[in-house]
Protein backbone atom coordinates (compact mmCIF):
# COMPACT_ATOMS: atom_id res chain seq x y z
CA UNK A 1 0.00 0.00 0.00
CA UNK A 2 1.15 3.49 -0.79
CA UNK A 3 1.46 5.92 2.05
CA UNK A 4 -1.19 8.57 2.21
CA UNK A 5 0.25 11.97 1.32
CA UNK A 6 -2.46 14.27 2.58
CA UNK A 7 -1.95 17.23 4.87
CA UNK A 8 -4.75 18.13 7.24
CA UNK A 9 -5.21 21.53 8.86
CA UNK A 10 -4.21 21.86 12.52
CA UNK A 11 -7.85 22.13 13.60
CA UNK A 12 -8.97 19.03 11.67
CA UNK A 13 -9.80 16.92 14.75
CA UNK A 14 -11.83 19.62 16.58
CA UNK A 15 -13.59 20.43 13.31
CA UNK A 16 -14.54 16.78 12.78
CA UNK A 17 -15.63 16.41 16.43
CA UNK A 18 -17.97 19.39 16.06
CA UNK A 19 -19.24 18.10 12.73
CA UNK A 20 -19.96 14.66 14.23
CA UNK A 21 -22.07 16.27 16.97
CA UNK A 22 -24.07 18.33 14.48
CA UNK A 23 -24.70 15.93 11.60
CA UNK A 24 -27.99 14.05 11.45
CA UNK A 25 -27.45 11.86 8.37
CA UNK A 26 -26.09 8.40 9.12
CA UNK A 27 -24.00 8.13 5.93
CA UNK A 28 -22.32 11.47 6.51
CA UNK A 29 -21.74 10.59 10.17
CA UNK A 30 -20.01 7.33 9.20
CA UNK A 31 -17.82 9.14 6.68
CA UNK A 32 -16.79 11.76 9.23
CA UNK A 33 -16.09 9.04 11.79
CA UNK A 34 -13.86 7.16 9.36
CA UNK A 35 -12.01 10.29 8.26
CA UNK A 36 -11.52 11.26 11.91
CA UNK A 37 -9.84 7.91 12.58
CA UNK A 38 -7.49 8.50 9.63
CA UNK A 39 -6.71 12.04 10.83
CA UNK A 40 -5.89 10.58 14.26
CA UNK A 41 -3.25 8.43 12.59
CA UNK A 42 -4.88 5.08 11.85
CA UNK A 43 -4.06 3.45 8.53
CA UNK A 44 -6.61 3.64 5.73
CA UNK A 45 -6.74 -0.14 5.39
CA UNK A 46 -7.38 -0.62 9.12
CA UNK A 47 -10.16 1.96 9.18
CA UNK A 48 -11.78 0.66 5.99
CA UNK A 49 -11.76 -2.90 7.36
CA UNK A 50 -13.09 -1.83 10.76
CA UNK A 51 -15.89 0.41 9.50
CA UNK A 52 -16.75 -1.64 6.37
CA UNK A 53 -15.75 0.96 3.80
CA UNK A 54 -13.98 0.05 0.62
CA UNK A 55 -10.42 1.30 0.60
CA UNK A 56 -11.02 3.48 -2.47
CA UNK A 57 -14.16 5.07 -1.02
CA UNK A 58 -12.43 5.94 2.24
CA UNK A 59 -9.45 7.31 0.35
CA UNK A 60 -11.82 9.52 -1.68
CA UNK A 61 -13.51 10.87 1.48
CA UNK A 62 -10.15 11.57 3.14
CA UNK A 63 -8.96 13.53 0.09
CA UNK A 64 -12.24 15.44 -0.12
CA UNK A 65 -12.00 16.37 3.57
CA UNK A 66 -8.39 17.50 3.12
CA UNK A 67 -9.29 19.75 0.18
CA UNK A 68 -12.84 20.90 1.03
CA UNK A 69 -13.20 20.44 4.77
CA UNK A 70 -16.39 18.99 6.22
CA UNK A 71 -18.35 20.20 3.18
CA UNK A 72 -16.51 17.52 1.20
CA UNK A 73 -18.15 14.81 3.32
CA UNK A 74 -21.71 15.86 2.51
CA UNK A 75 -23.62 14.24 -0.36
CA UNK A 76 -23.54 16.23 -3.55
CA UNK A 77 -26.76 16.94 -5.43
CA UNK A 78 -27.71 14.18 -7.81
CA UNK A 79 -29.41 14.40 -11.12
CA UNK A 80 -32.89 13.06 -11.54
CA UNK A 81 -36.47 14.07 -11.88
CA UNK A 82 -37.31 17.07 -9.72
CA UNK A 83 -40.01 16.47 -7.11
CA UNK A 84 -43.56 17.34 -8.09
CA UNK A 85 -44.39 18.45 -4.56
CA UNK A 86 -43.41 22.11 -4.33
CA UNK A 87 -43.88 24.33 -1.29
CA UNK A 88 -46.85 26.03 -2.92
CA UNK A 89 -48.46 22.69 -3.73
CA UNK A 90 -47.87 21.49 -0.18
CA UNK A 91 -49.50 24.64 1.21
CA UNK A 92 -52.44 24.17 -1.15
CA UNK A 93 -52.81 20.57 0.07
CA UNK A 94 -52.69 21.68 3.71
CA UNK A 95 -55.44 24.25 3.07
CA UNK A 96 -57.47 21.59 1.27
CA UNK A 97 -57.20 19.20 4.22
CA UNK A 98 -58.73 21.83 6.49
CA UNK A 99 -61.80 22.09 4.24
CA UNK A 100 -64.87 19.87 4.37
CA UNK A 101 -64.61 17.03 1.82
CA UNK A 102 -68.38 17.20 1.26
CA UNK A 103 -67.89 20.63 -0.33
CA UNK A 104 -65.77 18.99 -3.00
CA UNK A 105 -68.25 16.29 -3.92
CA UNK A 106 -67.05 13.55 -1.62
CA UNK A 107 -69.52 11.02 -0.24
CA UNK A 108 -67.58 10.81 3.03
CA UNK A 109 -67.02 13.42 5.69
CA UNK A 110 -63.34 12.45 5.98
CA UNK A 111 -60.63 12.83 3.39
CA UNK A 112 -58.83 9.86 1.95
CA UNK A 113 -55.40 10.33 0.40
CA UNK A 114 -56.76 9.28 -2.97
CA UNK A 115 -59.61 11.83 -2.80
CA UNK A 116 -57.16 14.55 -1.80
CA UNK A 117 -54.92 13.65 -4.75
CA UNK A 118 -57.89 13.74 -7.13
CA UNK A 119 -59.17 17.12 -5.91
CA UNK A 120 -55.63 18.54 -5.89
CA UNK A 121 -55.12 17.38 -9.48
CA UNK A 122 -58.44 18.93 -10.51
CA UNK A 123 -57.60 22.26 -8.87
CA UNK A 124 -53.91 22.56 -9.76
CA UNK A 125 -53.39 20.27 -12.75
CA UNK A 126 -50.57 18.41 -10.95
CA UNK A 127 -51.07 14.64 -10.77
CA UNK A 128 -49.87 13.16 -7.47
CA UNK A 129 -50.25 9.67 -6.14
CA UNK A 130 -51.93 8.91 -2.86
CA UNK A 131 -48.56 7.96 -1.37
CA UNK A 132 -47.14 11.42 -2.11
CA UNK A 133 -50.16 12.97 -0.43
CA UNK A 134 -49.74 10.64 2.53
CA UNK A 135 -46.09 11.64 2.97
CA UNK A 136 -47.01 15.35 3.07
CA UNK A 137 -49.76 14.69 5.60
CA UNK A 138 -47.40 12.63 7.72
CA UNK A 139 -45.04 15.61 7.98
CA UNK A 140 -47.94 17.77 9.10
Amino acid sequence: MRTLKVHFPDDALPTLDTFLKQTKEARVFRRAQAVRNVVKGQRLQTVSDTLSFTYSALRKWVHRFASQGTQGLVDRPRSGRPPKMTCELEQHLNRLVDQDPLQHGSVSSQWSCQELATVLAHQTGVQLGRESVRCVLKKR
